[in-house]
């Protein structure tokens, strides 16, 4: 005899950022169900983001995405929070002159041109004193760029997905999902789901989740970033600081809540987990701050890992599986799923429901062959 299962017009599985938002912009017109492995939404990647939004970081791709986002940001929904989603911060871009020629490819882009600007080294020493005038050749500072409430984000997206009627089950791991009839049947440890659409926005497992369904999967990296908090007192203004960030992404810093967030900005290729810090990535972040600014770093709060993953080409993956009806790619947002959220959640709900690309996004260049796992096959495929 078999099990009773619970129907609904979608499962999603995952509840970080990018579950949380496809659910929520699928609207009320349908049923749906989020399901998480862990006892809380976010434990993983989107608990541990570096949180801030910036216009000029990730590739062009990523960038269409932040900029289409940006409206959300700055005026969410009526009743999604209390809470402003941005608070001013400020990505500044440093280089030594070994990596002048990086700078000026990014302060060239295009689409950056209007909402960055170059500085002199002492230009960029007095917008941030700790800065050692010797070491910098060039700075760019995207005065747009901010810090992210993510809590208030994503608590935002599971409460319209409350409004909306849908549920959300956690300590729900899926153990075996299965073809049936027209749709799918998903097994996990709250129970059996079945619903024609299944998302799978399970973050770093999500290759793993494609091979529970037999289904192709994306060659999906998860990659260790670790980071920590630091004490660094005696520095004025220190609240005012920009996200400092090496133009080769070998460092970055950014005051937060009194301390310093910081990171090596390492990409370690792992399993997927309940990702550790790594104190060797920790030592080596100290060491290439220490060299670029006036910083004596002595004292760590607190440390932690995180996830990032991507695919080859290192843009989201957002689109039905070629080789599989009704299952939905959500993936591979890498470092860039929280400011590109809004956009991203938007753009695949539509997609998810066989509507076109909204407008907004399609006025931006967004195009959903630029998204589709269809991209990643082999050729021939």
């Amino acid at each position: 005899m078999s099990e009773h299962a619970h129907s609904f017009d979608v499962i999603v599985i995952g509840a970080g950022i990018a579950g949380a938002g496809i659910a929520a912009e699928i609207g009320a017109g349908s049923r749906v169900v989020l399901l998480e492995q862990e006892a809380q939404p976010g434990y993983h990647t989107t608990g541990r983001s570096a949180a801030v939004f910036a216009e000029s970081y990730g590739g062009p791709l990523v960038r269409i995405l932040s900029r289409g986002s940006r409206p959300f940001f700055d005026q969410p929904p009526a009743g999604f929070t209390d809470t402003p989603l941005l608070l001013p911060r400020g990505f500044l871009f440093i280089a030594r002159e070994d990596q002048h020629e990086a700078l000026e490819d990014l302060a060239d882009a295009p689409d950056l041109r209007g909402g960055s600007l170059r500085l002199t080294p002492d230009q960029a020493c007095e917008r941030l004193p700790v800065l050692r005038r010797e070491y910098l050749t060039a700075a760019l500072l995207d005065h747009g760029a901010s810090d992210i409430e993510v809590h208030a984000l994503h608590q935002g997206y599971l409460a319209q997905l409350r409004r909306n009627g849908g549920r959300l089950r956690c300590q729900s791991g899926v153990a075996r999902i299965e073809r049936s009839g027209q749709g799918w049947r998903v097994h996990s440890q709250a129970g059996v789901f079945e619903a024609p659409l299944l998302v799978n926005a399970a973050g770093a497992w999500a290759d793993q989740v494609g091979a529970l369904a037999g289904v192709a999967g994306i060659g999906l990296q998860p990659l260790r970033r670790t980071a920590a908090l630091v004490d660094v007192p005696g520095h004025a203004g220190q609240e005012h600081w920009p996200l400092t960030i090496d133009i080769d992404e070998e460092f970055y810093f950014k005051p937060d809540a009194g301390r310093l967030l910081l990171s090596r900005g390492d990409e370690t290729p792992s399993e997927p987990c309940d990702a550790q810090p790594d104190e060797l990535d920790l030592a080596v972040a100290v060491d290439n701050i220490e060299r670029a600014t006036t910083l004596d770093i002595r004292r760590m709060h607190s440390r932690w890992a995180g996830l990032r993953s991507f695919v080859a080409d290192r843009s989201p993956v957002a689109g039905f599986a070629p080789d599989a009806p009704g299952f939905f790619w959500l993936a591979g947002q890498g470092g860039y799923g929280i400011q590109t959220a809004p956009a991203l959640s938007r753009f695949a709900a539509a997609c998810l429901l066989g509507r076109d690309v909204p407008a907004e996004l399609a006025d931006l260049g967004l195009e959903a062959a630029a998204l589709s796992p269809a991209r990643l096959q082999p050729a021939g495929h």
